[in-house]
């Protein structure tokens, strides 16, 4: 294989028609490097649904996953667009609907194990609805669920057998929201499993995609995840991404500010409330990550000192691959429910009702935004 597999042939899967590559385990076609002579030959992914019946997780920068989302357009499809709750407006697709032009799309909100638990569901799906129609997003169906907790799955499996008709199904995402727990269960519950699963089932295709074969003669897509440089999942090291991405239920923790004040999250990013009145806010981080309160005045001299180690994670070693810090000066108007959403790393919930003067620091491309208050 030229390039990646150091002037081999270039081979292709007989699964699912990809180039392979053993250079990269978490990017399409990758087989390990001592099975490049067997025959057939297979990507490892492939490998695993058909000998598991497990599909895996693979990633593709976002201009080929855009690339391969114009295909959908064409298609008699039923799209499962699943997004992660915890940092939905990162996880969101923007301008999907003009990549999968008139067919149906179902919105599965994943992750909903790590809301509070006294979460207002109808406000929640209210506020999903709404960001949808912000978005430009038209849904068929939006159902709520947790692959972790398996949760929601049997509504959603329902929906899709509610609206796919002779539909394929194609199933998109970001990387991190759980995207193979669903294709996982969807080959569970749709596919023949009394047959074994052959290479030769799968069509041929140069799309970077595996089509997984119904008992209807239809088939499930399952796409790449799509990578968004912009989350803290995909900057932070393995080692720190257990620490930023919640596992337990999130736990509000309110602090009552002066202006003047700063709140640290680890060594992540920095929340200063700059101007107005003594007001409460509430973070919605993940309870791994250590919350540390000072002045504004003292912050600079604090995180120069005390970066990688009592500001931490990441240690002083991981924190010279991070960017560098940008300050993101945030105005939250009189009379609005606001969090300011920092993508990957949680919110901050505006209680008060005065306005305030805000300011955000964190890695240099992490989307930072103003939104309504999502609890």
């Amino acid at each position: 294989m030229s390039g990646a597999a150091g002037g081999q042939d270039i081979k292709k899967c007989r699964g699912c028609g990809i180039t392979l590559q053993h250079a990269s385990q978490d990017k399409p076609g990758y087989l390990p490097e001592k099975a490049w002579d067997r025959e057939p030959v297979i990507c490892q992914r492939c490998f695993r649904i058909k000998n598991y019946n497990e599909a895996a997780a693979v990633a593709v920068d976002q201009d080929e996953f855009l690339r391969l989302l114009g295909q959908i357009g064409s298609k008699h499809a039923l799209v499962i667009h699943i997004v992660d709750i915890f940092d939905f407006e990162g996880s969101l697709i923007s301008g999907l609907q003009r990549f999968v032009g008139n067919n149906p799309v179902i919105l599965a909100v994943n992750k909903t194990d790590l809301l509070p638990k006294v979460t207002n569901w109808n406000k929640l799906l209210n506020w999903v609805q709404k960001q949808c129609k912000e978005h430009g997003l038209r849904t068929t169906d939006i159902v709520m669920c947790s692959a972790k907790k398996n949760q929601g799955f049997d509504r959603l499996l329902e929906t899709i057998a509610e609206n796919r008709g002779d539909r394929d199904v194609y199933v998109v995402g970001a990387t991190n929201v759980g995207k193979s727990t669903l294709i996982n269960r969807l080959i569970r519950d749709y596919s023949d499993l009394d047959q074994e699963l052959t290479t030769s089932r799968y069509p041929g295709t140069t799309l970077d995609m595996v089509n997984i074969p119904l008992d209807d003669g239809r088939y499930i897509i399952d796409t790449p995840g799509i990578v968004y440089p912009w989350r803290y999942s995909e900057m932070v090291g393995r080692e720190d991404l257990g620490v930023v991405m919640p596992e337990n239920p999130l736990k509000p923790v309110v602090y009552q500010l002066d202006e003047g004040q700063t709140l640290f999250f680890g060594g992540m990013g920095r929340f200063d409330f700059i101007q107005g009145k003594h007001q409460s806010f509430t973070s919605f981080i993940s309870g791994r990550l250590k919350i540390h309160r000072t002045k504004l005045e003292r912050a600079d001299s604090l995180y120069e000192d005390h970066a990688g180690e009592l500001l931490s994670p990441p240690n002083r070693d991981r924190l010279k691959d991070m960017p560098p810090w940008t300050r993101h000066e945030i105005r939250v108007p009189k009379g609005s429910k606001c969090d300011v959403f920092i993508s990957g790393l949680g919110w901050i919930k505006v209680n008060s009702d005065e306005g305030a003067l805000t300011a955000v620091h964190v890695p240099k491309g992490v989307k930072v935004m103003l939104r309504p208050s999502l609890i």
